[in-house]
Parts: structure tokens; sequence; C-alpha cells
């Protein structure tokens, strides 16, 4: 009899021990099994997490740009100022000239050289002139001051420039100050 109960002891403890795996899986299943609530806030805090990193990325990519627009503009005005440096050179050099000078001629061709100078800075610069006397008024590169009753010349034809205008390509930088004919009144 003792190996009929002593089977009979396996056979109950082989049972319960499987019950207790099974019950075991069951829990470890449960356990196991996603919440969908935490789920979806560990995503939330996910997503929330990159659109900050993108919002900081974002905002230092437009400190940079700011930065990098600042610093070619500062370099463009110093590559504007090493071109006119020679001109103010001249300039003071034409002011000393003139205080010693005792043949106006010489000063006068003296800055004639420097005007000429500067133009060309200013052509190299691509910058113009706007068309002044001999030419028909436009209101969009000219500033009408006056007018100017007048047979002699068209209507509409500038007569005198009291300030030039200028242009830095296509683009108006100052209207010219201008004088305007007009037809007279009989």
């Amino acid at each position: 009899m003792s190996d009929t109960t002593e089977e009979k002891q396996s056979d109950s403890e082989a049972t319960e021990g499987e019950g207790s795996t099974e019950g075991k899986a069951t829990a470890d299943a449960k356990e196991a099994a996603p919440d969908p609530v935490a789920e979806s806030r560990a995503q939330a805090l996910h997503f929330k997490d990159q659109a900050m990193r993108a919002l900081a990325d974002l905002d230092n990519f437009r400190k940079r740009a700011r930065k990098e627009v600042d610093d070619a503009k500062k370099a463009g005005r110093e590559e504007l100022l090493k071109e006119f440096l020679p001109v103010f050179d001249n300039v003071e050099r034409a002011i000393l000239s003139a205080e010693r000078a005792t043949d106006v001629k010489g000063v006068v061709d003296g800055l004639a050289m420097v005007l000429r100078q500067f133009t060309d800075t200013l052509a190299r610069q691509n910058i113009q002139r706007a068309p002044g006397v001999g030419s028909m008024f436009d209101p969009q590169m000219h500033e009408a001051i006056q007018q100017l009753e007048t047979d002699e010349h068209a209507p509409g034809m500038i007569v005198a420039e009291v300030q030039p205008g200028y242009l830095n390509g296509d683009r108006l930088v100052r209207a010219a100050m201008v004088v305007v004919a007009k037809p007279k009144s009989s």
C-alpha cells in the first residue's frame, strides 16, 4: 500500500504543481497586459518631449539665422567702407592742399578728381545717379519741389536739380529733388 499511496501522493503533487503554474501564468499575463491609459500617457510625454525639442531647435535656428544676417550686414558695411576710405583720404588731402593753394584752378581740378573717384566707387557698388536735368519727370524717381513756367522746355521736363537722386541697381535709395517745366499760362 505504501507504493500505491506514494503514487497517489506524487500524482496529486504533480497536479497541484501544474495548477499552481497555470495560476502563476495567468497572474503574470494580467500583470504584463499593457494598461492603455498608462501607455497613452507615456506616448503623450514622448510626443511632448519631441515637440519641445523641435521648438528649441527652431528657436536656435532663428537665433543663428539672425546672427548670420547681422554678420553679413556688418561685412557688407565694412566692404563698402573699405571702398570709400581712399575717397575720404583724398578729400582730406584736397582740403589741406586748398588751404595752401594760391591757384584756384588747381584746387578745382583736385576736387574734380576726388568727385570722379567717388562716382567710380559708387559705380563699382552698382549705385548710379537718377536721371536729372533734361529727362522727363518720373514720380518713381523724382520729387518735384517746384514748377517753372517756360516755353523753352516741354511740359514735365526736369529743368533743374536741387538734390540728386540715387539708385542701387533698380531700387531707389533717394529721390531726386527737381524743378519741373510747365507750360506758360496765356
